[in-house]
């Protein structure tokens, strides 16, 4: 016999009445007054053989004999002693646990994952909510998995960053958060907030000697470079003209329109052909993005007066950092499994909300 392997006997055997099977009894708890025991029984039928577990209670005076307890004998279906095999299973391995909290049970077999039974979306959103531990990451990133898992355990992951990335951004800014550095950092990690048509960035964003780019985004289709230019999330964006009723572009956002011309016609030159030393990155007729200011105490007319002045302006967009998280959000909605009613397509890339 190998090392470590458990051999055990069952015993099946025929009742009396030839109508089914049983396995000898079982005694489950035993004092002076009273006993419980178990007996399955093994029911045939024409396409299958149905089990059925017995639980018999007895109790005893001194010097009688067991008598059942008739109010604590019970018997239990196949269905019901399988779930009451899996509580039993799962709540035992609880109890090897030293602290309370929630657990997942994953059932494995051959080093394999079994998923018989289980959504493997529903499967990868609760593994999600315990995989923040990095070295658990990295570990997975080294793992074969099966492709159904796979596939729906890395989306769940990038859900869950994308998730956090949200929370991070709504965070900095309900908190006043100013830096520019900050939110440098954050669009240089999560560039996907600016819309499907951008997964990635370059990590070139010298355009000349002393001009570096914010951020530079290849679109996912042609791969043609647009640019971002980040402003403060403190600054004004628009101001309002008493005398004529109608807003305007603020000094900020005016100075931020006019440097990304002035880039917007280097990089055309400089790389419609692909820059020099990176001729992978290529730009024709890019367009900009200005991010700048907050809009989350807005009313309407306010924000049907950017979205007029963004349109009557060519290949330059401003928004706000509250725009940039509503775009996000949006972004992560519709790439969300809850999501049960179809999503419009998206909008081609100069038809912004604002």
């Amino acid at each position: 016999m190998s090392e470590g392997l458990e051999v055990e006997k069952v015993v099946r055997r025929p009742a009396s009445s030839g109508k089914l099977e049983y396995s000898p009894v079982v005694v489950l708890n035993e004092t002076s007054k009273s006993r419980l025991q178990a007996v399955g029984y093994f029911i045939p039928h024409t396409d299958r053989t149905e089990f059925s577990l017995k639980l018999e209670g007895f109790t005893k005076s001194k010097d009688q004999p067991w008598v059942e307890d008739k109010a604590k004998t019970l018997t239990l279906s196949e269905t019901a002693s399988v779930a009451l095999l899996k509580y039993l299973q799962n709540h035992l391995k609880v109890a090897e646990q030293s602290e309370a909290g929630e657990f997942i049970m994953v059932r494995v077999a051959n080093g394999e994952v079994d998923m018989s039974g289980h959504d493997p979306q529903e499967l990868v959103g609760a593994l999600t909510k315990v995989l923040s531990q990095e070295a658990l990451v990295k570990h997975l990133a080294k793992t074969e998995l099966t492709s159904e898992l796979s596939v729906a355990l890395r989306g769940a992951l990038r859900l869950s960053e994308m998730r956090s990335a949200m929370a991070e951004l709504h965070s900095n800014l309900s908190r006043g958060e100013a830096g520019e550095q900050t939110y440098q950092e954050w669009c240089e990690k999560h560039c996907w907030a600016f819309g499907n048509a951008y997964v990635v960035r370059d990590s070139v964003r010298a355009i000349s000697i002393g001009d570096n780019l914010d951020l530079l985004l290849p679109g996912v289709i042609a791969g043609y470079r647009d640019l971002v230019e980040l402003k403060r999330p403190d600054m004004d964006v628009l101001r309002y003209d008493t005398a004529h009723k109608n807003f305007y572009f603020s000094s900020d956002v005016s100075r931020a329109i006019g440097q990304c011309h002035r880039y917007l016609d280097m990089l055309h030159d400089a790389a419609k052909n692909g820059l020099l030393d990176h001729k992978e990155v290529v730009a024709y007729h890019p367009r900009a993005t200005i991010v700048i200011g907050r809009s989350h105490e807005w009313e309407e007319a306010k924000q049907r007066a950017l979205h007029g002045l963004n349109r009557r302006m060519n290949g330059i967009t401003v928004m706000t950092y509250d725009h940039l998280l509503a775009q996000g959000e949006r972004l992560l909605e519709m790439m969300s499994p809850a999501s049960v009613e179809p999503e419009p397509a998206a909008p081609p890339d100069d038809d912004i909300p604002w």
